[in-house]
């Protein structure tokens, strides 16, 4: 651990306070609810899909107890494309919980949050230092670049996060409470914005002259990470499907669905909402899948509870 962490701090926190930028959960005025929902959303997806989808939540949403009293299927439609649905359902899954177990209001202790679902430990400690200002550890992936790079001269942190990194995390926590939030959200922004993971701009850092990475000549990682296929994918497919759903006035019927993903015929009527480029049916006649495929996605979304089988036809739409 560096022997001059109170100017590690001075530095990464003036830097953002200089070059942070301007996020609604950020802002003085906003709500525990707003961070938590923040939290759910950004776990993997970026913050400039994120930012309109979280707007139209939050005004249709403002409170745990309003998007508890909604349907699920509601939460799922409102999701929209930011990919990984299943979020959705665990974030209307703890509105409920929060509402129920917490009177409506998001709970700041770390024990309570995990016990929400959907929750783990990064969303807990994220909730309780963000919106809460509490001091705790709070190690997302840019963190873990920064720190990684900082004080150990490794391109990338190994891919499970270790003992020894939290370790380290605490001990460099300011011992203030609002300090300490600030530290974390601090360093988190420049790992997203400079110490970036393929284009880091090193010249622009605050720590460049105390990295270990950089005196090293920015040697290569040691574990190359491996990016996502979509292509071709079952869960390319998933998407498409539960796009049609999404977007259907009412109950699609499997059989005219299976046709439309095989290529058959488009035959639902879905409102088009990509204004001006293929639509979701569009999308989905486009991947040309067979019949058993289409089947077993359809039912693996049904399994994960994003959708609804009803009938003997059957039909498909949003969950209760």
């Amino acid at each position: 651990m560096p022997d001059d962490v109170a100017v590690l701090h001075e530095t990464v926190i003036g830097w953002y306070r200089r070059h942070a930028r301007v996020l609604p959960w950020r802002s003085a005025d906003r709500t525990a609810w707003a961070v938590m929902v923040s939290e759910f959303m950004l776990q993997q997806t970026p913050v400039v899909r994120v930012l309109p989808v979280w707007e139209q939540w939050l005004r249709r949403w403002p409170t745990p107890a309003d998007l508890a009293a909604e349907p699920s299927g509601e939460a799922v439609r409102a999701w929209g494309r930011l990919g990984y649905p299943r979020r959705a359902l665990r974030l209307h899954a703890a509105a409920v919980a929060v509402t129920e177990r917490h009177g409506g209001h998001v709970p700041d202790d770390e024990d309570a949050l995990l016990a929400l679902p959907g929750v783990g430990a990064y969303t807990a400690a994220a909730i309780a230092a963000f919106a809460h200002g509490r001091r705790t550890v709070v190690l997302d992936t840019n963190i873990r670049r920064v720190f990684t790079r900082v004080l150990h001269g490794t391109a990338l942190p190994r891919p499970s996060l270790t003992v020894a990194e939290t370790r380290l995390a605490r001990e460099l926590l300011p011992t203030d409470d609002a300090e300490a939030a600030t530290w974390n959200v601090a360093v988190m922004e420049l790992g997203a914005l400079v110490c970036t993971a393929r284009s880091p701009r090193c010249t622009e850092c605050p720590l460049a002259n105390r990295c270990a990475w950089l005196a090293a000549g920015r040697p290569d990682p040691e574990h190359q990470p491996t990016g996502q296929a979509w292509a071709g994918t079952t869960r390319q497919l998933r998407g498409a499907i539960l796009a049609v759903v999404r977007e259907a006035t009412g109950p699609v019927d499997v059989g005219a669905l299976v046709r439309t993903a095989t290529g058959t015929a488009v035959l639902l009527d879905v409102t088009d909402t990509d204004s001006g480029t293929r639509g979701p049916l569009r999308t989905l006649a486009a991947l040309g899948h067979d019949e058993a495929r289409v089947r077993a996605a359809l039912d693996g979304l049904a399994a994960d509870g994003l959708v609804k089988l009803d009938g003997d036809g059957p039909t498909v739409r949003l969950p209760d």
